[in-house]
């Protein structure tokens, strides 16, 4: 059994709470690592805090500098070489393009070491995959997720999310939320097969436990209809029954849902309320709009009618809930499409998973506040095609 392989079966088989101290002491025996720390990302994406027991027993580090945070960013291996011939490798975990944390790993600064960078790179992805499997059955790593404590609003939101990101062939996809700790009713998903990519944006009225429970209802009324195999216009109208029954109207969800042929880029579309849709091609950037129907639950029985949209490879398409393009400057300025077609020009460089937080940071610029007074969500998408 190679070196690998060994670390591979060990990450597997350890108990769920020991993933950090079963690689530390599998890469110590077996590469002679002198030092590892496995990082994970806070909720809002703006720390990486260590993995203890207890939780927060180190202090964290900024994501947003210094080696850690530059190899969680540009998702690529950071090397440093110490003195007394040592070297710190700072080694991306990441699942399908979902950005977990960071593995810091210091090694002898050998020719040995440089060689194995490849398999430490790898080690990190099981180490990825086995956090997102622990999580079903130790807090661990979601205690150390979060800097500051989650609302019960909150708690319920997150669990509900798929994660931050995700990468493949056909597309890569970012989402944040904000605020992240005492989120309400704004929310996404997404799920994708062999053949397509289904995408929900959604923003639930009210706030707090009201609001959470109503997206919650909603997200898995359209989880439910999707996982039967059910075409997206009657996922809405079986989500909206959903909601009715409960609510009778009193309260409802509004939501964007997008259905893309993989193999096209053909995509089938229901609007369901106020997420807005801008798509950057070549450059310019153009708000697209749909015939609006009724957001779900607000009447018994509505139907709906998906609309069609052409996506083509090298488009990058931006959701954004109300509490992004409704907010309002100190001098009550409306951020509104003109300053949303800004941030997404500037930050057109940047990789999806990178955009949601950059916009949110323009957008914070504007509001001149440090905390927002309504949930604000961003997913971005970059559609490649086959």
């Amino acid at each position: 059994m190679n070196r690998f392989m060994a670390v591979e079966r060990a990450l597997r088989t350890a108990p769920p709470y020991a993933l950090a101290d079963t690689v530390r002491r599998e890469l110590a025996g077996l590469y002679a690592a002198e030092a590892v720390e496995f990082l994970v990302a806070d909720y809002g994406l703006t720390m990486l805090q260590p993995v203890t027991t207890p939780p927060h027993a180190l202090p964290p580090v900024s994501l947003r500098n210094g080696p850690a945070g530059r190899a969680f960013g540009a998702q690529e291996p950071f090397l440093e070489s110490l003195v007394d011939q040592r070297l710190r490798v700072q080694l991306p975990v990441t699942v399908h393009g979902d950005r977990v944390g960071v593995l810091t790993v210091t090694l002898p600064d050998t020719e040995d070491s440089r060689a194995a960078l490849p398999e430490l790179a790898d080690i990190a992805q099981v180490l990825g995959h086995e956090v997102l499997v622990a999580d079903r059955e130790t807090d661990l790593y979601l205690q150390a997720r979060r800097q500051d404590r989650l609302t019960l609003a909150a708690e319920m939101q997150w669990q509900l999310l798929p994660g931050h990101s995700c990468s493949l062939p056909e597309f890569d996809l970012g989402a944040q939320l904000e605020p992240a700790y005492a989120m309400h009713g704004d929310n996404y998903d997404w799920s994708s097969t062999a053949d397509r990519l289904t995408l929900y944006v959604s923003n639930g009225m009210g706030e707090g436990i009201e609001a959470a429970l109503l997206t919650n209802l909603a997200v898995n009324a359209l989880r439910n209809a999707r996982r039967a195999g059910i075409p997206l216009a009657d996922q809405a109208a079986l989500a909206d029954q959903a909601v009715y029954a409960q609510y009778r109207g009193h309260r409802y969800l509004s939501v964007l849902m997008l259905d893309i042929d993989l193999a096209t880029g053909r995509a089938r579309v229901v609007d369901a309320g106020c997420p807005q849709l801008l798509r950057m091609r070549d450059g310019a950037v153009e708000h697209i709009g749909f015939e609006a129907q009724l957001p779900l639950g607000m009447f018994e029985e509505t139907d709906y009618v998906p609309q069609e949209l052409q996506v083509e490879p090298g488009d990058r398409l931006i959701f954004v809930s109300d509490g992004v393009y409704a907010v309002a400057s100190p001098r009550g300025e409306s951020y509104g499409d003109a300053a949303l077609t800004r941030a997404i020009q500037a930050t057109r460089l940047l990789p999806a998973s990178e955009v949601p937080g950059a916009v949110l940071r323009e957008l914070a610029e504007h509001r001149g506040t440090p905390a927002p007074d309504d949930d604000a969500l961003v997913v971005c998408l970059d559609w490649h095609g086959r």
